[in-house]
């Protein structure tokens, strides 16, 4: 006998992207060379301003920071935000957070209470439901179709979901694993019910930067959500630094900031050398996206182009992020996963997928759906979806 684990920590679920990594060790262990497409985790080069501005720190104590963030990192933060229009974010509205991760969910914490509701639409990212668990909020699903390129439903289907213990609407756009972008039109429907309910709104933009084709419209673009809007932020992707842990909070809400600072008091204060190499990134970075957004369309035309041309794949071209939800002609997806890994190489090689249930809260779909991120150099994403290619003609 031992004593039990919280309920909390019993209906946590493990990443359903990385749950695979074992079977993917032991692919390797047995010499087979794995193309990881399961994991957003750009192998673009993180720029050289980073490691020079940590080379530089002259500091002989590593200290502790302030809660909500190096000043010299917010001041540049609030920059970045004015370069791209949104002049009315000040130094007092960002927080900085350790990873967009924990931005989400200290926004959840914030806004509700055990037992709460949050909108969130379906396939999203996986970790909204390790993250709900943690704030013991309940996040309620509403369901978006491939065939309509995982658009937003009509404003009546939305509305319907909203009850009295409803805090907020989840948005992720450019969405993961979709790669959807939300419409100013979309954007404005948000807008719309979150005022008319008096909701909050958590907008994921974490990948704000990854556009190929349309606009992103940010929730920080509707001055009249001041007191509803809550961004969640992230370097992560944008300058290929995941393993820096730097986001941040973005709200005009005082009340959403005292309250999140708390919450960073609690946990002392983000990476502080993190920070250090993520100011000379942010103030001298802009030039570094124009190539990167550049190789990254490149690689999801790779992806498109080739998914497109085995049998019974369906896709839609993704406009932004950089993943794509692809149709599969399998029954169980979660079982072709596996068996890529545990039974099947094409000359030495497998390719390791993101199976589709784990991004839905719906039991029953995504069965037949799996995520691919386009994170690899073009020749080997060739190689990876030519392996799914061939392993379809086999499989049962």
């Amino acid at each position: 006998m031992s004593p039990a684990i919280s309920q909390r920590g019993i209906t946590t679920p493990e990443s359903p992207i990385r749950k695979l990594a074992p079977y993917a060790a032991q692919a390797r262990a047995r010499g087979i060379k794995v193309h990881n497409v399961n994991i957003g985790q750009p192998d673009i080069v993180t720029p050289p301003e980073f490691y020079q501005a940590i080379r530089e720190h002259v500091d002989k104590v590593l200290r502790y920071g302030p809660s909500n963030g190096l000043p010299t990192f917010t001041k540049s933060l609030e920059q970045y935000y004015h370069r791209n229009g949104y002049r009315h974010i000040a130094q007092k509205d960002i927080m900085v957070t350790t990873g967009g991760s924990e931005a989400i969910i200290f926004s959840m914490m914030a806004i509700a209470s055990p037992g709460d509701e949050m909108i969130v639409f379906e396939p999203f990212y996986p970790n909204y439901n390790g993250f709900s668990k943690m704030a013991a909020v309940n996040l309620v699903p509403v369901g978006t179709n491939p065939e309509t390129g995982y658009n937003l439903p009509p404003r009546d289907t939305i509305e319907e979901k909203i009850t009295p213990r409803t805090r907020a609407i989840l948005i992720c756009s450019p969405n993961n694993p979709t790669g959807t972008i939300l419409s100013r039109d979309e954007m404005s429907v948000i807008r719309d019910l979150a005022l008319k309910h008096d909701l909050f709104v958590i907008s994921d933009e974490v990948y704000r930067e990854f556009v190929f084709e349309g606009v992103h419209t940010s929730i920080l673009a509707f001055p009249e959500l001041s007191q509803h809007a809550i961004m969640a932020d992230s370097l992560s992707k944008r300058y290929s630094a995941c393993g820096a842990r730097i986001g941040c909070i973005v709200s005009k809400n005082v009340a959403i900031m005292e309250t999140t600072l708390k919450f960073g008091q609690a946990r002392l204060c983000p990476p502080t050398l993190g920070q250090v190499g993520s100011t000379a990134l942010v103030d001298h970075g802009d030039k570094y996206f124009a190539d990167m957004i550049a190789e990254y369309k490149h690689r999801r035309n790779t992806v498109y182009e080739t998914l497109m041309q085995i049998p019974g794949v369906h896709c839609q071209k993704p406009p932004g992020a950089f993943y794509v939800m692809v149709t599969l002609p399998v029954n169980d997806v979660e079982d072709f996963s596996r068996w890529l890994l545990s039974d099947f190489d094409l000359n030495g090689e497998t390719t390791l997928i993101a199976p589709g249930p784990g991004f839905y809260a719906t039991p029953g779909r995504g069965t037949h759906e799996a995520r691919i991120a386009y994170v690899l150099n073009s020749d080997d994403l060739r190689k990876a979806t030519n392996v799914i290619k061939e392993a379809l003609k086999v499989y049962r």
